[in-house]
């Protein structure tokens, strides 16, 4: 009894008084937070953590331990490739393009690698016309990355582009590695990042229909079923043979679990279209931001709402869709939609997965297309979100919205390139979301870019509906107001619903 009360006492000083276990125990005690004090960042106290930073934190505390592994003999494909990458060897094949461009992709699969957990030892670029069809580079540059990677003592081999099923299997048993590919990665990214029940489901249904045709089987171990005296003498004829193997087992269970998050994902879009219709119905303009991932979009999101999302200079760190509400310089509401950032190569089943969440972008009244202006080929960047937006926008009914170009960090741009990013992008605002350094011309266009109120009304509203009157004022264009004895004589500028709600009072003369 004695012994527990100082544990108890023991562990209650350290936390209060140990900073070393100060971020994990704080990440853990998240049931004591006020959750409408971290939702409005205007009532949380001095000493309580965002929801941002609690994300943060959560995903520092989940960090795994670098040279602790486990290998089973007998898995099956899809539990092989969701092993930990650990130690790894990046390799490209360089088919178009400058050497710079080459060397800026393997950088990038670099910093995909880190952002999942891996160290990279090792980088190859292979210049070749076309990946070979059997080991995806050639047999010299096959011995030459054996070679590297075990007197680097990597275990993994990852390959910037989507490995065949054959290829994979081939480089594998030459290398006697794991072998990933890019898709792989950015797959691991996303199910480390997912928190919500839909982000969740979509990265499953991503993963399970990437996997499914890389599915092979491991030898006898494979089999279900036997029958004789392989059997042990039981079952008798009509049961001896190999029977249903373990592969054909897991290949069924793959296509019922794809049936079943389907229709859980389309349960879930019907949800977010009532919610997108209803502010149609209300006409509340929507601006979405999009753009290359890491390129600053939800602290642009946080700069024009003050809001508290997660922060992270990760590749992917937001992969949960936010929806805020926030004002234009003039008064108007609008919605502001954070959105799963874009990369090259986008592996096509997160695309089809994502489809709900993407078509925020496609279906908004403004697109504000962040680019990361520190990057050293934006215009690259600018080009492959482009491309999936107008993949999307394609497959609804051909139109993508306005798009308002914003160059982000760019505290961080010299002179120089300062004036080629703006002979690049001639339309596009130059921000800063850190430093605040253009958000009001940002509010600014933004005010100019999305739909004004358009239905002229004269209404005589009595004094007992206040609220019409104030509706009036932060959401349309007032042009006169008068008080007299039965009410207030308003003519304005409205939208259709607010034009409705003042028919009943509108005047004749």
């Amino acid at each position: 009894m004695i012994h527990e009360q100082l544990s108890k006492d023991y562990l209650t000083n350290r936390y209060f008084t140990d900073e070393r276990f100060d971020t994990a125990e704080r990440v853990a005690d998240t049931d004591g937070f006020d959750t409408q004090a971290t939702r409005d960042p205007s009532n949380a106290p001095e000493d309580e953590p965002s929801i941002g930073e609690m994300e943060r934190q959560e995903r520092a505390s989940l960090r795994r331990v670098s040279g602790l592994s486990t290998e089973l003999s007998d898995v099956t494909e899809v539990e092989y490739r969701r092993l930990q990458l650990e130690r790894v060897v990046l390799v490209g094949v360089w088919t178009e393009g400058t050497s710079a461009q080459a060397e800026a992709s393997l950088a990038e699969l670099s910093r995909l690698a880190e952002t999942a957990g891996s160290e990279v030892l090792e980088g190859l670029v292979q210049r070749k016309d076309r990946p070979d069809p059997s080991t995806y580079v050639g047999a010299g540059k096959v011995r030459e990355l054996r070679e590297i990677a075990l007197a680097a003592g990597a275990d993994t081999v990852i390959c910037d582009g989507e490995l065949a099923p054959g290829q994979a299997r081939q480089l594998e048993e030459k290398l006697q590695l794991k072998v990933v590919d890019r898709t792989a990665l950015i797959l691991d990214i996303f199910a480390q990042h997912a928190n919500s029940k839909e982000g969740k489901a979509q990265v499953e249904l991503a993963q399970l229909q990437y996997y499914l045709p890389r599915l092979r089987g491991w030898g006898d171990k494979m089999s279900r079923q036997a029958g004789g005296r392989a059997g042990g003498g039981k079952g008798g004829v009509g049961t001896r043979g190999p029977g249903e193997t373990k592969m054909e087992t897991d290949r069924r269970r793959i296509h019922k679990r794809i049936s079943k998050l389907r229709k859980e994902l389309a349960a879930m879009s019907t949800i977010r279209e009532t919610k997108r219709s209803r502010r149609v119905a209300n006409a509340v303009p929507s601006v979405a931001i999009g753009g290359y991932t890491n390129a600053g979009k939800s602290s642009l999101l946080n700069a024009l709402t003050g809001n508290g999302l997660l922060v992270e200079d990760s590749l992917f760190a937001t992969l949960d869709p936010a929806t805020r509400q926030a004002r234009t310089v003039d008064g108007r509401p609008y919605t502001l939609s954070d959105t799963v950032g874009f990369v090259r190569h986008l592996p096509h089943q997160l695309v089809e997965a994502f489809r709900s969440t993407l078509e925020e972008v496609t279906r908004a009244d403004l697109l504000l297309h962040v680019v990361d202006g520190s990057d050293p080929a934006p215009q690259e960047q600018v080009g492959a979100v482009r491309d999936v937006v107008s993949e999307i926008g394609s497959e609804q009914d051909g139109s993508v919205p306005p798009e308002l170009v914003v160059v982000n960090k760019a505290d961080a741009l010299d002179t120089a390139k300062f004036a080629e990013l703006r002979r690049l992008l001639p339309e596009a605002v130059f921000v800063s979301a850190r430093s605040g350094a253009g958000i009001d011309e940002l509010n600014r266009a933004i005010a100019e870019w999305l739909p004004k109120p358009d239905i002229y009304v004269d209404a005589l509203v009595p004094y007992t509906r206040g609220e019409l009157v104030s509706r009036v004022h932060t959401e349309g264009e007032l042009v006169e107001r008068e008080h007299t004895a039965e009410g207030t004589r308003l003519r304005a500028k409205v939208r259709n619903d607010l034009a409705n709600a003042l028919e009943p009072f509108a005047t004749t003369g």
